[in-house]
């Protein structure tokens, strides 16, 4: 595979295109600057340790690139592959990586001290659900005027709350007051 020399975009300066970070780190045919190289074959059968140009030569004869895929190794090992299948296949395994990783958010439920006993289970329903889900909830009482005279209801609240949330949650802080508000954080339980 023969790479195209970079032109001037249209109606425009000139900028170099910018590859992917793949295209720079894996070197192809003439970029492999080592006088040997151990080859496997395009059925992933091993071909010896062989000179570079008759490594390049029989990539050439199977209409194939010569792909560096272990640098580091003595003599660096290359393969002969379609590149462009092989940087198909690499950003396949990227994107599913990917998609395994769950990424975990901080969900926040907002409670007053003298939040309702409806206003109590909606919210901690919504809680549930988002412990269910795999993320952390941080659970806020915020004391309003006077309120802040009587902490301890706030007090009171979290520990239904803690009580309520046994089976699904592990405390992560104990609450504690920031500002004119009571923080408490909680993450799911580890299922085994």
């Amino acid at each position: 595979m023969i790479q195209q020399p970079v032109r001037p975009r249209p109606g425009g300066a000139y900028q170099p295109r910018t590859g992917s970070s793949n295209t720079k780190k894996v070197r192809v045919n003439g970029e492999i600057r080592v006088p040997q190289v151990r080859l496997i074959g395009p059925e992933r059968e091993q071909l010896g340790v062989l000179s570079l140009t008759e490594a390049l030569r029989q990539a050439q004869q199977a209409g194939l690139d010569l792909v560096e895929i272990a640098p580091t190794a003595a003599p660096p090992v290359c393969r002969i592959m379609d590149y462009g299948k092989y940087l198909f296949e690499l950003n396949k395994q990227k994107a599913a990586q990917k998609k395994k990783q769950k990424r975990i958010q901080l969900k926040e439920v907002k409670f007053r001290p003298v939040t309702e006993e409806g206003d109590y289970q909606v919210k901690l329903r919504n809680l549930i659900r988002f412990l269910e889900q795999g993320d952390k909830a941080k659970i806020t009482v915020r004391f309003r005027g006077r309120e802040i005279a009587h902490v301890h209801l706030g007090t009171k609240l979290i520990e239904r709350l803690e009580k309520d949330l046994a089976a699904y949650a592990a405390i992560d802080d104990r609450p504690k007051m920031e500002g004119k508000q009571m923080v408490l954080v909680v993450s799911p339980k580890k299922t085994k």
